[in-house]
């Protein structure tokens, strides 16, 4: 009797679990995310603190607001809740590396030896790029904000903001901005799981301009400002998407699709 599995199948040969055995992989992965995360607060607890990290998180706010006006709280536990809450929120950007690599290894067994070339090159720039994202709307897009929405501001109003409300729109800015600079992860994972061609992502170009600007108006503040500077990105973003999409089919084929084209 002849034997007719192909290599891509002794790969994966032995990989194969029970059900409940994938359920105590995931809680094991869930487990190990949640203790990362836990520690990550446990150091940011004792520096630089939660109020440090508040005042920080406030400082583009603050240095754009008229000279000597502060944030203000109108809950009674707004200022233990929110520092704790920015805590929590840095803790997870810190061990996001880890969270990544954890579920990245939970899909790993199923995936042929050529395709785990991809685990370690997506989850180091997919975190650099979410980093990068946040760094940008805090360190660029937040003062231009805040600066031409404080130039709109009559002079017979004194800008108090509440810190509750400031916490909502920097989680909001933050979070629009890390996903919107994952946009080549995403380009790259459709284009190398075949769902789309390179050409027809070429193709689609002209509409992701404008859908960019579309989302950009949805999830930013109506400003000028800030819309430009989620849009541009995310164009840009895309066209890098596509270069890098080429790359990563090239250099992960499928030992059996190598072929003339590989080149």
């Amino acid at each position: 009797m002849s034997d007719s599995s192909t290599p891509e199948q002794d790969e994966l040969a032995g990989s194969e679990q029970p059900f409940i055995q994938h359920l105590k992989e995931l809680r094991d992965r869930l487990v190990k995310s949640l203790i990362a995360v836990a520690l990550a607060c446990m150091v940011l607890s004792v520096f630089p603190g939660p109020s440090e990290l508040y005042d920080y998180l406030a400082a583009p706010l603050v240095a754009n607001l008229p000279e000597g006006t502060k944030l203000i709280a109108t809950s009674v536990i707004s200022p233990f809740m929110v520092p704790l809450k920015i805590m929590l929120m840095t803790g997870f950007l810190l061990a996001l590396p880890v969270v990544l690599y954890q579920g990245w290894a939970f899909v790993a067994p199923g995936l042929y030896m050529h395709e785990k070339k991809l685990v370690l090159p997506l989850v180091v720039s997919s975190t650099l790029l979410f980093f990068i994202g946040v760094a940008f709307c805090y360190f660029f897009v937040f003062g231009q904000v805040f600066k031409f929405i404080q130039s709109f501001a009559p002079k017979s109003i004194t800008a108090a903001p509440d810190i509750e409300a400031y916490l909502s729109f920097v989680l909001t800015m933050f979070v629009a901005f890390g996903l919107a600079f994952e946009v080549p992860i995403v380009v790259i994972v459709l284009a190398r799981m075949n769902f789309v061609s390179i050409q027809k992502l070429k193709d689609f170009r002209s509409y992701f301009i404008v859908l960019a600007f579309i989302i950009a108006a949805v999830v930013t503040p109506p400003d000028v400002v800030s819309q430009l500077a989620l849009a541009i990105p995310m164009v840009l973003l895309y066209e890098l998407g596509i270069w890098a999409a080429q790359l990563f089919i090239k250099h992960t084929r499928a030992p059996d699709d190598a072929g003339p084209d590989a080149s």
